[in-house]
């Protein structure tokens, strides 16, 4: 069987899948479920082509790791065959254990299990399927391997990841201000002492790319509508996860149902493989059948949540560059207690409220990115600009938001 296939990309045009490995990994269920995954989860209720999947940048990201590393092969880096494969499937798998609905429901569903670490336990788990070709990659993908700049490329604040999503979200999305440049910071690439570099003239456009980063989080990512039905999502799955967990009723089917009824750690989902392949199954369709059903339940605050989302009846939000004063929410806890007919306790349900957060670029990271200047010193990227911007984009912006039904304005 010819497993060297090649597709045809929306944003890359065609892209060839390289070795075996990399065709068996694709083929498998842990990777064929990001097919049921978007990868800006409620984005589409701002962008409507914004319905592109986690599979979709999966395959992104490696062909961008494969652009890379001939670059870096051509500049005379000695990259060999099982390496060069070891970075792709690293690559390739570092969303394999994102939950449904990207990461909005990270927190409502598990407690304090990120999804990177789930990545690396079905790493784990394919290795052991693989009978061990997947060491080196994972290796690659935790940063213990003696090479740093393949992590880097991996996870980095300048990796194929960002490099990827960015190109990708802004093509589906439509926001056009946030392409990165991809192919030629990517050209611009260097290893020095292992480690990666960017050549001194890249550094303008490593402020397009950080430019681009931060238009995309405010404008996108970051949308007050978006934040809003996000939030939305993930206090009608919490206010499921109480009510099962409380003894009442509540319809999901069976995957979903295992991780309502249970609070389950990063500890347990270390212990525990039946953890794991519940967790396998489940998906954003998991989650909007689950919404579809709750809409008629006879608990009112989960039938509002799960009609408005249905219908995309989102509550208001309101930006601040404070936090809101108690008068402010008491207020509006009382307007929904006597629109609704809610308890205090349960008419704060319908009152959201949190912090927007974003830097562009942390210079104070362990993994800077790194100028190698022609006189041949390694420098922060700040320090190689002549210009205030990365300076600019590196300090952090916050915004305060508070979320609450239309109807009791």
């Amino acid at each position: 069987m010819n497993k060297k296939k090649i597709f045809n990309d929306p944003v890359y045009g065609f892209v060839t899948i390289p070795t075996e490995l990399l065709f068996d990994l694709i083929e498998h269920r842990y990777f064929q479920r990001l097919r049921r995954i978007q990868q800006l989860g409620l984005t589409g209720f701002v962008y409507p082509g914004a319905l592109h999947t986690r599979f979709h940048h999966a395959l992104g990201a490696m062909h961008l790791m494969s652009l890379a590393l001939r670059t870096l092969k051509d500049k005379g880096v000695k990259i060999s065959a099982a390496e060069g494969e070891a970075a792709l499937a690293a690559i390739l798998l570092h969303d394999v254990g994102h939950g449904p609905l990207s990461h909005a429901l990270e927190t409502a569903i598990f407690q304090d299990v990120p999804h990177e670490r789930l990545s690396l336990f079905l790493m784990q788990r394919l290795n052991a399927e693989f009978n061990g070709k997947l060491t080196l990659a994972i290796a690659m993908f935790d940063g213990s391997y003696g090479r740093p700049f393949f992590h880097q490329l991996v996870s980095s604040q300048l990796d194929m990841d960002r490099l990827d999503y960015l190109n990708r979200d802004s093509f589906y999305t439509g926001v056009e201000e946030g392409r990165p440049g991809a192919d030629r910071l990517i050209k611009m690439l260097r290893v020095h002492d292992e480690r990666l570099v960017l050549e001194e003239k890249a550094v303008y456009s490593v402020e397009n790319f950080l430019v681009s980063r931060r238009l995309m989080y405010w404008q996108v990512y970051l949308h007050k509508t978006v934040t809003s039905a996000e939030q939305m999502v993930i206090r009608v799955v919490q206010r499921a996860r109480d009510l099962a967990r409380q003894g009442a009723d509540v319809p999901a089917n069976r995957c979903l149902s295992y991780f309502l009824g249970r609070a389950v750690s990063l500890t347990e989902f270390e212990g525990d493989d039946k953890i794991l392949n519940h967790f396998v199954e489940l998906d954003d369709y998991d989650i909007w059948s689950a919404i579809k059903t709750w809409a008629h339940h006879p608990d009112k605050v989960l039938s509002y949540l799960a009609k408005s989302i249905l219908h995309r009846n989102l509550l208001k939000i309101v930006l601040a560059p404070e936090p809101f004063d108690e008068d402010f929410r008491l207020g509006i806890r009382e307007l929904i207690e006597e629109k609704f007919d809610l308890p205090p306790a349960e008419a704060e349900l319908l009152m959201i409220s949190g912090r927007l957060s974003n830097s562009a670029y942390n210079a104070e990271s362990q993994e800077p990115i790194e100028i190698l200047t022609k006189k041949g010193a390694v420098v922060n990227v700040m320090e190689a600009s002549d210009l205030p911007n990365i300076r600019a984009l590196s300090k952090r912006v916050e915004k305060f938001y508070i979320c609450y039904p239309k109807e009791i304005v």
